[in-house]
């Protein structure tokens, strides 16, 4: 049976992540621009710290929000417990910020004799959500990101780099975004040295 605290904690956890994610639609993304998946900056798929693991679902849409909101310059989360472990320290009156995980359990005897399946062989399960702060590693003290693998400038291709050129298009390097901006007439692209290979570039 479900008890109201529990429903209450679920309702609090679906309340927060979604006043997250109306705050980053009501913000606007007017000023959005396609990262480079490789680049480790906040917009790109957010990952754990210590399961190096890819957060998934909801959970990537409300990181998204925090680190566009707050501007952080990478995806690495990771909760108090995690940065700690890694003799990281979360500073004092950073916010975290909400993810949630959905867990499957069996249940059995009573639970199930309380749904009225007295004559159930198999144990019912159900799926509950667990919220989890979690904190970026701009908010922690003793954890530097890891370096990303620079491109050498000998990778480039030659011929691709003489097309380009040919096209006489304004092409312009720097930040960790690729776009084109109409108002400018320009491109913009990331540093060659920021790329995983040359084809990529």
């Amino acid at each position: 049976m479900t008890t109201n605290r529990t429903h209450e904690t679920r309702t609090d956890i679906y309340e927060r992540v979604t006043s997250q994610i109306i705050a980053a639609i009501e913000a606007g993304a007017d000023d959005y621009r396609m990262p480079w998946h490789h680049d480790g900056s906040a917009i790109t798929t957010p990952v754990n710290v210590a399961s190096q693991k890819a957060y998934r679902g909801v959970n990537v849409i409300a990181l998204w929000a925090a680190a566009h909101g707050v501007g952080y310059p990478a995806g690495i989360w990771g909760t108090y417990r995690q940065w700690q472990a890694l003799g990281a320290q979360v500073r004092k009156g950073e916010r975290g910020h909400l993810v949630v995980f959905w867990k499957i359990a069996d249940r059995h005897g009573e639970a199930d004799a309380e749904d009225g399946d007295e004559d159930r062989d198999e144990p019912a399960r159900r799926m509950f959500a667990r919220g989890y702060t979690v904190f970026n590693c701009a908010q922690v003290d003793g954890y530097t990101p890891p370096e990303m693998p620079v491109l050498p400038e000998a990778e480039r291709i030659e011929q691709a780099e003489r097309f380009c050129a040919a096209l006489g298009i304004d092409i312009r390097h720097g930040g960790s975004r690729a776009y084109y901006r109409p108002s400018t007439d320009h491109v913009q692209m990331p540093e060659f040295a920021c790329f995983r290979d040359a084809v990529a570039y």
